[in-house]
């Protein structure tokens, strides 16, 4: 088969020029989209997120498999098909990024996993229809809990889009439940939310459980105290508030402050 030559249609303008300090979650970054191809950018500000594909150029070439390492060491071996790790025989980034605002040909984006001088491929719009609500995926689990929390802090603000206090305490429940009963994206696992909107909307997309087909997901609008029931493989665990939080409390409070458990 013939060789493919492509040629970068911009550049990464990044703070991070080490691939091992770069946030697994990604980063606030510039992508300066070279002067011939700023034509291609007309209307791009109607999208809210898109698809970066990038070139990393750093990334080695002969890996076919590997753990993924910085997320935890204690994982088992994947082929690099099977994980998003950038060593691979054709290391092509895939990252999806909020717009927050284009000046002419620069875009200023953020929750991009590319280093400073990253070639950019292409940028493609995110549709609707790119949305699975409830996939099933390996469980790649991190082994340090702050990591842990900024991937469900993430998965909420995307599926949430602000913070509040229903948000932070649907995401200190979650971590919570997921510390007990492990994965929480699982066909097996049903949850009761009782509380405000924001918490039911938290637990709901950070578990992908739906109302139906199968039914893993209840919702039964209440004042406070705030409740959710988790059921998984015969194991019941209850979770209820003892108070509302602060943004400061919800990084710094232990779940025996914040919570009454009951398993």
């Amino acid at each position: 088969m013939e060789e493919i030559t492509l040629k970068p249609v911009g550049i990464v303008r990044s703070e991070y020029e080490d691939v091992l300090g770069i946030p697994i979650g990604g980063n606030q970054a510039i992508i300066e989209v070279f002067p011939e191809y700023q034509e291609a950018l007309l209307r791009i500000e109607a999208n809210s997120h898109l698809w970066i594909i990038s070139w990393f150029h750093k990334a080695r070439r002969e890996q076919l498999s590997t753990v993924p390492a910085r997320v935890n060491p204690d994982l088992p071996v994947y082929g690099v098909f099977g994980l998003r790790a950038p060593a691979r025989p054709n290391p092509l980034g895939l990252s999806l990024v909020r717009l927050e605002a284009r000046e002419g040909n620069i875009l200023r984006v953020s929750g991009l996993d590319a280093v400073d001088g990253t070639p950019i491929l292409d940028i493609k719009s995110y549709f609707e229809n790119d949305i699975i609500f409830s996939p099933l995926t390996p469980y790649i689990r991190p082994q340090k809990l702050a990591m842990r929390r900024e991937m469900f802090m993430k998965q909420a603000l995307n599926h949430h889009q602000e913070e509040c206090p229903g948000l932070w305490l649907g995401v200190r429940m979650a971590l919570a439940a997921e510390e007990r009963l492990g994965h929480l994206n699982q066909p097996s696992l049903r949850v009761k939310t009782v509380g405000t909107p924001c918490l039911a909307d938290t637990i709901q997309g950070l578990t992908r459980a739906r109302l139906a087909n199968p039914p893993r997901f209840s919702y039964q609008e209440s004042e406070a105290p705030f409740r959710t029931v988790w059921e998984k493989d015969g194991q019941l665990i209850t979770i209820e508030t003892r108070r509302d939080i602060t943004r400061d409390e919800f990084e710094k409070s232990s779940d025996a402050e914040l919570f009454q458990i009951q398993e």
